[in-house]
């Protein structure tokens, strides 16, 4: 994230030479700086630290401090990259988690959870044997 932001920063510089030009770097520089600390960084109060997966309800944990319930909308994209979950009304926001954010097996349960609006279980059967 800051990188693109260096990187549109140093295009300025380069292609808008004087005062205006640097003012602007300045200025786009400083808004990779606040857009990394509150979303990349997961520092702003509006960040969400935790999901609790439920029946077609998540629970979530901001960084403001209570926990939110929320449905799910719909599954914006479900693959072995990346969730994108949508979430319904207080939040109404998009959630993404990428493999490297979870174990395997969590990041197993959140797909099937986002496909299905469930967790998988085992059998009973299976659970005696």
């Amino acid at each position: 994230m800051m990188a693109a932001h260096g990187a549109a920063a140093f295009a300025v510089v380069r292609f808008m030479p004087g005062v205006a030009g640097i003012a602007l770097a300045a200025a786009l520089v400083a808004l990779g700086l606040a857009a990394a600390w509150s979303r990349a960084l997961l520092r702003g109060r509006d960040s969400i630290r935790s999901l609790v997966l439920g029946d077609g309800q998540v629970a979530v944990q901001r960084g403001s401090g209570p926990e939110i319930k929320a449905r799910l909308v719909a599954t914006a994209h479900v693959s072995r990259h990346l969730v994108i979950l949508r979430l319904g009304a207080p939040l109404r926001r998009a959630v993404l988690v990428m493999p490297g954010m979870l174990d395997a097996d969590d990041f197993r349960r959140l797909r099937i959870w986002a496909l299905w609006g469930k967790l998988p279980g085992v059998a009973a059967e299976q659970l005696a044997a």
